[in-house]
């Protein structure tokens, strides 16, 4: 993608760094340009090093892109580690009065500001980012109207601070028009309306479209998003929110909730969902409809708090001990979060089972812009075979063995529909049959009753479609967020004559199995994914039997860029059937000393 600019902001958590990258993006937005952020940062609250990216695009953008052409670096760590990755044509903005940058690469045009001229002497530390963030917006050609609205919508109520903020980005908006090139990539302004939306808040956005009516959570990163929102916005939308002491207590709440008629919804990451697991076969056995998310990260144990990693299929697949009905659905980028969510709930209630969604950090903690239209819709609501009143059925029985193997589901309450709720194996009206005498026909029936009520999940999904070259012999096989970049990576290999197709899956139990192996069998299987063990590799396997040719992993923390997959496919093409691939900028493999830095407090959640 030729037209466009990939910009880095460097610093130590505390320095402002996230809100600078914030104020860029929404005014890139404001431009009608469209970006996609991620941020890599540390388990710090100060200190570290984190290191923002955004792509801005006068066309749509689905991954941070590869190669940083324009950087704003807030220290000396920064400048350090990141400078010598840029490439001709590249800008680097810096605080002149305490950066020092060495040598610079050929072609990169070195922007030092006067920061203590510019700002004034008793300015805040903080101000540095503001006249470096006007120094950016004029060096990119954007207008400054743009950026100015930005500050006075997010600080309307302080109108001290907007001034501040505007004659601080202003002073390095002039400078640096001034004294300075341009970049010689300048995005034009277009009439496009768009809404930068975040993964967490589109994730809680659509399970308050799609009628969730309960929320509990304890707060655990990079989950954390989706209760910030729902306690901000649950009230006003007649959502039950609640902070729950554990995991083990959120999720017995949520299903308690979903037991009782309304639709409900929890979300964690991987150690949260670990503590989870039991209560997921309790809705399993007690056919439950519930929403469980897990924003996926580094693993295992604590691991990698802030993080990429695709390490968690295996635990969602295996969560729970026996056999029981569950639906697992991994969107594939930050819009498809939105509309996952009427998915889920509807699958949920039509099935009567747990829908366990995995997100990971790269789309639950990224921005991007979306179409403002996108948002603006009405789900549908599939509350399946759901009683509300009485309905004169004198024999009611809550776990009726039907054709289908989904029974009526009633609210607690509705005269004449009375059964017992149990954990233990039961009968058809819900009496346990483990207490005095375990009846195996019963058993039998009633697991192959809940079993039954998978069969017919895979007609609701959308259908598997190749991208790329079709009728390549040559198949990239991904799943969840690899989308986006392995998308682009199939689009790049393809223009250099690479003939490569891509199929992306999105559901992952029950598995779209007919489909894969129609589209599949006889290719050349490359399975690219962000894990050690190959899980999906293995999934895909066991599920529809193809074993996969070569495959691409990736499981630095670091999430995939375009270049890594076309790379990596590309060896595999040579003849190796595993690349292992890695972040190769010099920042990301060059060991560097933490800077001085407070431990979050419980870096696990």
């Amino acid at each position: 993608m030729a037209n466009e600019i990939i910009v880095g902001i460097g610093g130590a958590a505390g320095d402002g760094g996230a809100s600078t990258g914030d104020n860029l993006a929404q005014t890139s937005a404001r431009q009608g340009l469209h970006v996609y952020v991620y941020t890599s940062y540390q388990s710090l609250i100060r200190g570290g090093h984190s290191w923002i990216r955004l792509r801005i695009s006068d066309t749509k953008v689905t991954n941070i892109g590869d190669q940083v052409s324009a950087m704003i670096a807030l220290n000396q760590d920064s400048m350090d580690r990141h400078l010598q990755e840029m490439k001709a044509g590249a800008i680097c903005i810096y605080n002149g009065d305490k950066v020092k940058p060495g040598k610079a690469p050929e072609g990169v045009q070195l922007c030092p500001l006067p920061v203590f001229e510019l700002a004034g002497k008793d300015a805040l530390p903080i101000m540095q980012n503001t006249v470096a963030l006007g120094a950016l917006v004029g060096l990119l050609g954007y207008d400054f109207q743009a950026l100015s609205s930005v500050f006075e919508h997010t600080f309307k109520k302080k109108p001290q601070v907007v001034e501040a903020n505007v004659t601080a980005a202003k002073a390095g908006f002039d400078f640096a028009v001034k004294t300075y090139k341009k970049h010689g990539t300048v995005l034009k302004k277009t009439d496009a309306k768009l809404a930068m939306v975040h993964g967490n808040n589109i994730l809680a956005m659509g399970a308050a479209n799609a009628g969730c009516k309960v929320y509990c959570a304890y707060p655990m990163s990079p989950a954390t998003g989706i209760l910030h929102w729902m306690a901000s916005h649950g009230k006003d939308l007649g959502i039950c929110v609640r902070q729950v002491e554990d995991e083990i207590g959120v999720a017995n709440m949520a299903i308690g909730a979903g037991q009782m008629g309304v639709r409900s919804m929890c979300a964690t990451s991987g150690g949260g969902f670990a503590l989870m697991t039991e209560a997921i076969g309790m809705a399993g056995i007690m056919e439950t409809p519930v929403v469980m998310i897990n924003v996926m990260r580094g693993g295992p144990s604590t691991g990698l708090p802030t993080k990429q990693e695709q390490g968690d299929l295996n635990q969602a697949i295996g969560a729970s001990q026996g056999d029981f009905p569950r639906i697992i659905i991994a969107p594939t980028s930050i819009a498809d979060c939105y509309t996952v969510m009427e998915e889920s709930f509807n699958l949920a209630e039509k099935y009567q089972c747990p829908v366990l969604v995995l997100s990971d950090l790269l789309m639950s903690e990224g921005h991007c812009t979306l179409e403002a239209s996108f948002l603006d819709r009405e789900f549908k609501i599939d509350r399946g075979e759901l009683i509300l009143e009485d309905d004169g059925d004198k024999n009611y029985y809550r776990y009726k063995d039907t054709p289908s193997g989904i029974s009526p589901r009633v609210i607690p309450g509705v005269p004449n529909h009375l059964y017992v709720s149990a954990t233990d194996e039961h009968d058809e009206d819900g009496v346990t049959i483990s207490d005095v005498y375990t009846d195996p026909i019963t058993r039998k029936k009633m697991v192959d009753k809940r079993a039954r009520k998978m069969e017919g999940v895979v007609k609701d999904y959308t259908p598997l479609k190749l991208e790329g070259d079709a009728s390549s012999n040559t198949v990239v096989v991904t799943y969840g967020s690899t989308w986006g970049a392995a998308s682009e990576a199939v689009e790049r290999l393809n223009k250099e004559g690479v003939k490569v197709a891509h199929l992306s899956f999105k559901y992952l139990v029950p598995f779209q199995e007919k489909e894969a192996i129609a589209l599949l069998k006889g290719k050349k299987v490359i399975v690219v994914e962000m894990n050690k063990a190959g899980q999906f590799a293995r999934h895909l396997r066991a599920e529809a039997g193809i074993t996969a040719d070569a495959n691409v992993r990736k499981y630095d923390g670091e999430p995939f860029e375009p270049k890594h997959i076309v790379e990596g496919i590309k060896e595999v093409l040579k003849g190796k059937n595993l690349v292992e691939v890695q972040s190769l900028e010099p920042g990301w493999r060059t060991p560097h000393p933490p800077g001085p830095g407070v431990l979050s407090t419980g870096s696990t959640h």
